[in-house]
């Protein structure tokens, strides 16, 4: 199995000299709180759902969590009970490459976090667990350890967890554990995984050869949903091209951010098409509130206010939307949407939420509609056949298009709910 690689045209990915669309589940916490019988029974079942990617923290996420650690700690003990981050516990290392090894012998790739914000002094989550602070000089050897254990399995790094570059000794961490990563697995693919409503990369970062693409995280907020569209336009500006991907949308499940009320199956599609329509098209990243945890009832979690009670895992990992996410990948890959660019300059109906993308060769556009909505483009479209999808059923609709020299109108889905429309030049 080869390695992911970017792509010529540095927008998407390739394995095995085809495009790969990276598509991954949320799994940060599985190394610290999940059995080996319990990963096997969730890789069977995402792979089911053709997700090709597992995104995981190497070290424990602390200050947002549920209380189902097990096992040991990944690094040896003091006296006091502390971590003493320059010794590593090779016992629950032995775990987690176990869990990698057993994920990409199903064939998925392992995106791992080298170092969580909450392990950095000065960051936000470190604030919440200052006791779990990892020296400057211990973060070279523990990257370099990582690179060793798990190369093999041709991992993607992220380098940051949940980050935001708040000062300059932040920066300096992630500085050097890119570069030791780098040193240490130079074809190795790297990444920054940011807070939510965030693209403000340090210009070291932006400008770096050892960055191979652009992550973000729209995030749990239910008011600043366009974000999903807003921060891929934001990389997408970036003066250094990169494949760009969501990599932290809104879990399903996952509570309104403070307010009353849960991300659905909905969201989900939303998310997907809004991301990749917008810039987004490497790839896309499904959560499930609850499975990114490993909770389990009756266990105490740390951020109820914000986020809500996670379902159970096994609960989770069975919610309606990753059924959602996987057939919007199938589509995308059917229509074969790598090269589309958005193109919302084209829309005449004035919603920024309907998000238009056209292929490269003009032959083919592309238009999500989260609501039911007549949609009128500047395009002509007389000799153009298009398909609606009702995204919530799957049915398949031939609207009554109407064309003009200058515009063509895609009347509204009958059928209340979000629609994906393409629109193909005939042969």
């Amino acid at each position: 199995m080869s390695r992911v690689t970017v792509n010529a045209s540095r927008d998407g990915f390739v394995r095995n000299n085809k495009p790969f669309f990276y598509f991954a589940d949320t799994v940060w916490s599985v190394f610290s709180n999940a059995s080996l019988e319990e990963w096997e029974e969730y890789l069977t079942y995402r792979s089911l759902q053709n997700f090709n990617v597992v995104q995981i923290s190497v070290l424990p996420v602390l200050h947002d969590a549920s209380d189902t650690y097990t096992g040991s700690y990944p690094f040896e003990l003091r006296q006091d009970g502390s971590w003493d981050f320059y010794n590593v516990n090779p016992s629950f290392f032995d775990k987690a490459e176990k869990m990698v090894q057993m994920a990409y012998e199903k064939g998925f790739v392992p995106a791992l976090v080298v170092l969580w914000n909450n392990f950095v002094p000065g960051t936000w989550a470190n604030v919440r667990v200052p006791e779990y602070t990892m020296p400057l000089d211990a973060v070279k050897p523990y990257t370099e350890y990582v690179a060793k254990r798990f190369g093999k399995y041709d991992p993607i790094y992220f380098i940051s967890g949940d980050t935001r570059f708040e000062n300059d000794e932040i920066i300096e961490y992630f500085q050097v554990c890119l570069h030791a990563l780098k040193a240490a697995a130079p074809e190795a693919l790297t990444a920054l995984h940011v807070t939510s409503h965030f693209h403000n990369l340090p210009e070291s970062f932006v400008h770096s050869d050892e960055l191979d693409l652009y992550i973000y995280q729209s995030g749990h907020h239910l008011e600043t949903q366009y974000d999903t569209y807003r921060t891929a336009e934001q990389f997408l500006r970036k003066p250094v091209r990169r494949p760009i991907i969501n990599t932290e949308p809104p879990y399903e499940g996952h509570g309104h951010g403070n307010l009353y009320g849960r991300f659905n199956a909905f969201d989900i599609r939303k998310a997907f098409w809004q991301s990749v329509l917008a810039g987004a098209k490497a790839g896309f990243t499904y959560g499930a509130h609850g499975v990114w945890s490993w909770h389990k009832l009756g266990a105490e979690f740390t951020s109820e206010n914000w986020s809500k009670v996670p379902f159970v895992w096994r609960n989770a990992l069975k919610l309606p939307g990753a059924w959602d996410a996987s057939y919007s990948r199938w589509l995308f890959e059917k229509y074969e949407l790598y090269d589309i660019e958005p193109a919302n300059e084209l829309l005449v109906t004035g919603y920024e939420d309907i998000r238009m993308a056209t292929s490269s060769a003009s032959n083919r556009f592309v238009i999500y509609a989260s609501y039911s909505n007549d949609i009128k483009v500047k395009w002509d479209g007389a000799d153009y056949e298009v398909t609606m999808i009702d995204l919530a059923s799957r049915n398949v609709l031939k609207p009554q298009i109407r064309c003009s020299d200058e515009f063509l109108v895609i009347p509204m889905n009958e059928c209340n709910s979000d629609s994906l429309i393409i629109a193909e030049r005939r042969s």
